[in-house]
């Protein structure tokens, strides 16, 4: 029940082979994303002519953590990531966020859109020649939901919150087919689950790629970041060094599926799940609205593997805005200089974004309440960069006024280095269980799961494992179509 549908459908194949011959599209296999140095020369030659964004199907290889920080022409090396030193957090423990700024749309859910669309597109399921793909979401992934509609040649229909940043909206007017706005801001999802049915029952030609839902999305983050994670750790853990987990705000549950593998890789290590306090639907069962773009709540995701979650981290939304500041204004940035943090990492700042921020304010805070010391590895996410909030500096300008080097000093006493470890929980199996009976009333009840698929979920105990195992079938899917499309 967990596994992705593969099944074969021929005639909508035929189209859609003659739909990528037409566009000289050739698509990457997991493999690849994983380890770019099995992409082939020839895609390899062509990039460096290709800049970062460009709407060119070669930019499918770039869905990768291994790219070129660079925003043209940039081919492949080690994961980017970044190192915060005790100076900025306060705490010891070595904590790590791999960066996601240097994927095509500057934010990493370019790869779990891919992820979704790619199986029903090589199987013919989904055919880009008569159909619309359409990518519900709160931010980033009908972003790159759209940008991959378009290197694959699909029409496209993105769905967010009117309140989201103008930048994403912006952007999308020149990429999507159609932009629907629904009502709103982060914590609104059920809106836009409202907005999939009425365009369900609108009698268009679509398939709707709900991330929340998705398993493609927990399978790239799962083999794609998790393998990212493990690289980052064999490359800077010393013999002393132990990596200890990862934390990640749950958002769709996507991203945090790497924690899955990083089990696997390291058992006994934890995930710790993160969301916005003003809205702790995890840690209480609780509502409301916040201002920590990206990560979506009031509801648990379908694909969050709830029995596999260690601990729930709670973030005050008003310590992601001044701290935006902190990182960004010339009086907060010269601050942590003189207080001792490294220039160079205080230049690099920028690449967190909202959600970045909050990320790593959860690994600060799981790392105290674990009481981490020097060798200990924690890993977290910055899923954008600053790129896409640079509206919301000039509006926390216009609110705040000018950030001053006293501003500077109370936030980073306040919001960093102040970081406690209460609003959390050390999740027992009844507080685990608690987290996936909650995604009962938002999928049994509103959108069409059944009673035996959420039981099967937590007691069957092959369910994740076995949608995992799916990956080397995919690949070879992938493989036969691009044999038989011809452009390789």
């Amino acid at each position: 029940m967990a596994k992705i549908d593969l099944t074969m459908h021929p005639e909508r194949l035929e189209r859609t082979l003659q739909r990528v011959r037409e566009r000289n599209i050739i698509i990457p296999t997991y493999e690849q994303m994983r380890d770019p140095s099995r992409i082939p020369d020839k895609v390899k030659e062509e990039l460096k002519g290709i800049g970062l964004w460009d709407l060119h199907p070669r930019n499918l290889f770039r869905i990768s953590w291994h790219n070129e920080p660079k925003p043209s022409g940039g081919l492949f090396g080690g994961v980017n990531y970044i190192e915060f030193p005790q100076s900025l957090t306060g705490t010891p423990a070595r904590i790590v966020g791999l960066v996601g700024k240097w994927f095509p749309t500057g934010a990493h859910k370019v790869g779990a859109a891919f992820s979704c669309l790619v199986p029903r597109l090589v199987t013919g399921q989904f055919d880009p020649t008569q159909q619309k793909a359409v990518w519900p979401s709160t931010g980033n992934y009908c972003r790159g939901g759209a940008y991959d509609s378009a290197l694959l040649a699909c029409e496209s229909i993105a769905i967010l919150p009117e309140g989201m940043s103008k930048e994403r909206f912006e952007w999308l007017e020149s990429i999507a087919g159609e932009t629907i706005k629904t009502p709103g801001s982060e914590s609104n999802v059920k809106e836009i689950f409202d907005k999939c049915w009425e365009l369900r029952q609108s009698g268009q030609d679509l398939m709707i790629f709900n991330q929340f839902d998705e398993f493609g999305n927990y399978l790239w983050h799962y083999t794609i970041t998790g393998s990212a994670m493990e690289e980052v750790v064999k490359e800077i853990a010393g013999p002393k060094d132990e990596y200890r987990g990862m934390v990640s705000a749950t958002g769709s549950a996507g991203t945090i599926a790497s924690g899955d593998y990083m089990k696997q890789q390291f058992p006994g290590s934890y995930i710790a799940a993160s969301e916005a306090l003003q809205c702790p639907t995890l840690l209480n069962n609780g509502f409301g609205a916040h201002r920590i773009e990206g990560i979506g709540d009031k509801h648990v995701p379908w694909i969050h593997n709830a029995g596999n979650t260690d601990f729930v981290v709670a973030i005050d939304d008003n310590a992601i805005v001044n701290l935006a500041r902190l990182f960004n204004e010339p009086e907060g940035k010269a601050h942590l200089v003189k207080n001792g943090v490294p220039e160079d990492l205080v230049d690099n700042l920028d690449l967190l974004g909202f959600s970045g921020i909050s990320n790593v304010l959860s690994a600060i805070k799981t790392a105290k309440y674990l009481e981490m010391g020097e060798n200990d590895i924690i890993l977290t996410v910055l899923t954008d960069s600053m790129e896409l909030y640079e509206s919301r500096l000039v509006e926390l300008h216009e609110e705040m006024g000018e950030y001053t080097d006293k501003q500077a000093a109370a936030d980073d006493a306040r919001w960093l280095k102040g970081v406690t470890t209460d609003y959390m929980e050390d999740l027992t199996y009844v507080g685990k269980k608690r987290i996936h009976n909650l995604k009962y009333f938002t999928w049994v009840e509103q959108q069409g799961k059944t009673y035996e698929e959420i039981q099967d979920m937590w007691y069957r105990r092959d369910f994740w494992t076995e949608l995992q195992a799916q990956i080397p079938e995919i690949d070879a899917k992938i493989e036969e179509f691009n044999a038989k499309a011809g452009v390789l």
